[in-house]
């Protein structure tokens, strides 16, 4: 009779248990392959900006503007390779409830910028270059809303008003679309010529949101940002200059601790089966007292026995929390889809499923290994005697 055959046997001796004990660790896992691949689809894209590039934003908070002069200025200092910058323009389509990601920005310096990210045709490329009332639209919003090249779309912004009709629309030409060069990049976004946007607003003309930059290299990163806040120290609108990695982790924490959140979320739901399974396990094999008893009479050495124990453990940890991975692979994608391109390379990914793994195998470990102790050091006289 093979260690495997008794094992299985054991494990759905009870099947009504054993199956209720598969869903509870099958709920846990599919909560974690959901948020878990969430958490790594915002750090990865916020890691995988440009170690050189720098973004300059309002000490006082990045919601307030910068002078459009600082642009100039920041350019002529040593390290400065490129410079860019960009305004929020609090964008909506037809109804404030379809945010999308809207920028005014400079066409040619932007899309320098971001060489390496984007991906443009060149003659669309050039087209909204010299159309001032053309717009870049992302994939992923392109795809969402049916717009093609082309295009004539009113893109409405719950903060500014358009002077030349009194309303909060600019109607702006699909000029291209961009694509993303690299996965983890999002292009669910807008973006349109500053210079119209300037000229048409009703308040804070000549002003920018944040100004980005590329530095000589990474290297000098820190010279050139501490001398561009310097240069602003005791002005009117001072300056906090740091990397873009660490401005996108700045703007995710506005929105909360998301890591925090996905993990306490994540490790209460783990700590809940620890228990409810652990406390099953533990009353699986004192039923089995006197089964065991007599194995070890048969001549089964306790470390077969303790193996057993544990080797059910694992298997119970592995049949509910494989099928849970697989479950929340096919509801990422799912969730993918239905965000258009919102959390870019959001999928279930091998480092998340990996440690889902590694997760699993540590359950089934903890939870086996007080009872497979309890058989290992079972005395066949004392639990004869006891039955």
């Amino acid at each position: 009779m093979s260690d495997l055959y008794l094992l299985w046997r054991n494990l759905f001796r009870r099947k009504l248990r054993t199956f209720l004990m598969m869903l509870a660790i099958f709920v846990a896992f599919v909560i974690y392959g959901v948020l878990g691949s969430i958490n790594y689809a915002f750090e990865h894209g916020v890691d995988s900006s440009a170690d050189n590039r720098l973004v300059v934003v309002n000490k006082i908070t990045f919601i307030q503007p910068l002078p459009y002069a600082y642009v100039g200025k920041i350019a002529a200092i040593k390290g400065v390779k490129n410079i860019t910058f960009a305004n929020w323009f609090g964008g909506y389509y037809q109804d404030a409830r379809n945010q999308i990601g809207t920028f005014a920005v400079d066409p040619e310096s932007y899309l320098r910028i971001y060489r390496d990210d984007l991906r443009i045709d060149p003659a669309q490329r050039d087209a909204f270059i010299h159309d001032r009332t053309s717009m870049v639209v992302g994939e992923a919003i392109a795809t969402k809303y049916g717009w093609k090249v082309g295009d004539r779309i009113p893109i409405n912004s719950n903060i500014f008003t358009n002077k030349a009709d009194g309303s909060h629309t600019w109607e702006l030409t699909v000029a291209g679309i961009a694509y993303a060069a690299k996965e983890s990049f999002n292009t669910s976004f807008i973006i349109f010529q500053y210079e119209n946007f300037n000229e048409s607003k009703t308040f804070g003309k000549d002003t920018v949101g944040w100004i980005t930059l590329e530095t000589d290299s990474a290297a000098v990163n820190d010279t050139v940002a501490a001398t561009i806040d310097d240069m602003f120290a005791n002005s009117t609108a001072e300056t906090n200059t740091q990397s873009e990695k660490a401005f996108g982790k700045a703007f995710l924490a506005q929105l909360g601790n998301i890591a925090l959140i996905i993990t306490l979320v994540v490790g209460a739901a783990f700590a809940t089966i620890l228990m409810i399974v652990g406390n099953t396990m533990v009353m699986a094999v004192r039923e089995r007292t006197k089964e065991i008893a007599v194995l070890k009479t048969l001549g089964f050495p306790s470390w077969r026995i303790w193996r057993q124990v544990l080797g059910e453990s694992v298997l119970l940890s592995l049949l509910g929390g494989v099928p849970g991975l697989l479950v929340a692979g096919l509801l990422v994608a799912l969730l993918s889809k239905v965000a258009s391109g919102a959390i870019p390379g959001l999928a279930l990914t091998l480092p998340v499923a990996g440690l889902g793994v590694a997760f699993m195998l540590l359950l089934g470990v903890v939870t086996g290994f007080l009872p497979a102790w309890n058989a290992l050091r079972l005395n066949i006289v004392t639990a004869l005697g006891r039955l």
